[in-house]
């Protein structure tokens, strides 16, 4: 097989890489980013191409199927860039599969795309895909659903598969995960189990978790079986303050919604973090999700519990871990973050 892997560099698309090229069934992998690499892997082919500007027909022409993991979350201040970038630039990608004759589309899509759910008990793939609102990530990921519902109308020869994982982590994605969400002013050296003093116990903080390595196992099952339709993907257990107290040494206190979403609220207007108020308000509302489709149909089970997804990314936050694509670039001290600081923190991409 001939595999076509568009935002390569990231979170998942690294780890995506490294499970294609582990396949013995996949023959060859072209790996797309809006900038090369210097991380090199077997039977990987790099081009550089914005999903928004280039000519994705000619770079898919020949693949046997295309993972879409492309997606923009930065600036959260120019929410028109990151529209351009994750909703036309994937109508851009399911075009230009349909144009080369790509017989299958794995697609991205998130645990932020299900419309507000329940903590108590989970739900599953047919869950409205709404999305919430009030989060630019939220609308576009539900927006870029009802765009795949035409598409898969319009083609029914070409096999559609719709990943919805929870939060994906593991060490190497650290740094990037700070840079996004937390900003420049998150001290590596507090960063560490015992020295964080609490954890908010904010009413709805239940989340699911996984470990990037397992995300990827069940993007290369999705390329090599002959599946259709949309996975949740998450590892157990669900996360709630507590867990997460337990996991950091540290205590709870309860923090009510309004005072949480208003301290988030304040701090991205102030410019001291880059995520917008909505993000927090997404990850309170999305539902649990039922991950037995992905055990049973695909034939996938996580390695690691969510736990550990969430210790590996605590001690790459602590050790600025990261890697050689500009996405995971690791931590290089505060001269990296006074340039952050220029970005305007959530002000460019």
């Amino acid at each position: 097989m001939r595999v076509v892997v568009v935002g390569a560099t990231g979170n998942v698309g690294t780890s995506v890489v490294r499970a294609l090229a582990a396949d013995g069934g996949v023959t060859s992998i072209v790996g797309v980013a809006r900038r090369l690499p210097g991380w090199r892997i077997d039977r990987t082919d790099w081009r550089q191409a914005d999903v928004a500007t280039a000519d994705l027909t000619r770079i898919f022409d020949g693949a046997d199927a295309v993972v879409h993991l492309a997606w923009l979350f930065q600036p959260t201040r120019d929410p028109a860039t990151t529209w351009r970038a994750n909703v036309l630039g994937s109508m851009r990608v399911f075009r230009a599969a349909a144009e080369a004759g790509v017989p299958a589309l794995v697609h991205a899509s998130s645990v932020g795309a299900y419309s507000p759910g329940p903590k108590d008990r989970p739900v599953d793939e047919s869950w409205p895909t709404h999305g919430w609102p009030g989060a630019a990530y939220g609308r576009e990921k539900a927006y870029v659903e009802r765009v795949l519902d035409v598409f898969e109308h319009d083609h029914p020869n070409i096999r559609v598969v719709r990943m919805r994982p929870g939060f994906i982590f593991q060490r190497a994605a650290a740094t990037e995960q700070r840079r996004l969400f937390a900003g420049p002013f998150l001290p590596r050296r507090l960063v560490k189990a015992g020295r964080i003093p609490f954890v908010p116990d904010i009413p709805g903080l239940r989340l699911q978790a996984l470990h990037a390595e397992d995300a990827a196992q069940a993007y290369r099952l999705a390329v090599v079986k002959p599946v259709r339709g949309a996975f949740n993907l998450a590892a157990e257990p669900v996360l709630d303050a507590y867990e997460l107290a337990r996991l950091l040494d540290t205590r709870t206190v309860r923090v009510p919604r309004g005072v949480a979403t208003a301290a988030v609220a304040a701090g991205w207007h102030l410019r001291l973090i880059p995520a917008a108020p909505g993000l927090l308000e997404l990850a309170l509302r999305v539902p649990v999700m039922k991950i037995e489709r992905a055990r049973e149909v695909l034939g996938w089970q996580p390695r690691y519990a969510s736990e550990e997804a969430i210790r590996e990314l605590f001690e790459g936050l602590h050790d600025g871990a990261g890697m050689e694509t500009a996405p995971l670039a690791p931590d290089a001290g505060p001269v990296a973050r006074v340039r952050e600081l220029a970005t305007g923190i959530g002000g460019r991409p």
